[in-house]
């Protein structure tokens, strides 16, 4: 088995001073913490692999293809694989859980 505390996982985040830290990876799953501070510009670009967000904090909108939406603690987000897709209009900072199926990078060719 492998648990997490978020506690951990932030400071864990903070020291690898990175926007995204991922901490599982097995061939069908991967999962990380993305952080975006308030008024930054989110440089993700699509994935190969379908991607769930869940917001544990913040508050700011998500496009998805040509949908626009408000998200804050407590959003969950499905985004399927190849379509573009980016937070923006970060209001305050921005903390969410990502889940990608298969693993990150897992259908890259």
């Amino acid at each position: 088995m492998q648990a997490f505390e978020l506690a951990q996982l932030i400071q864990q985040h903070k020291d690898a001073n990175r926007l995204y830290f991922e901490f599982l990876k097995v061939s069908d799953l991967s999962m990380g913490l993305y952080v975006l501070p308030a008024g930054e510009t989110d440089p993700q670009s699509p994935h190969t692999e379908d991607e769930v967000y869940y917001v544990v904090s913040g508050k700011a909108k998500i496009k998805v293809a040509d949908e626009d939406r408000t998200v804050q603690a407590g959003s969950v987000v499905y985004v399927a694989k190849n379509v573009e897709h980016r937070f923006h209009s970060i209001e305050e900072e921005l903390m969410v859980l990502v889940f990608f199926a298969p693993a990150e990078y897992s259908n890259k060719s």
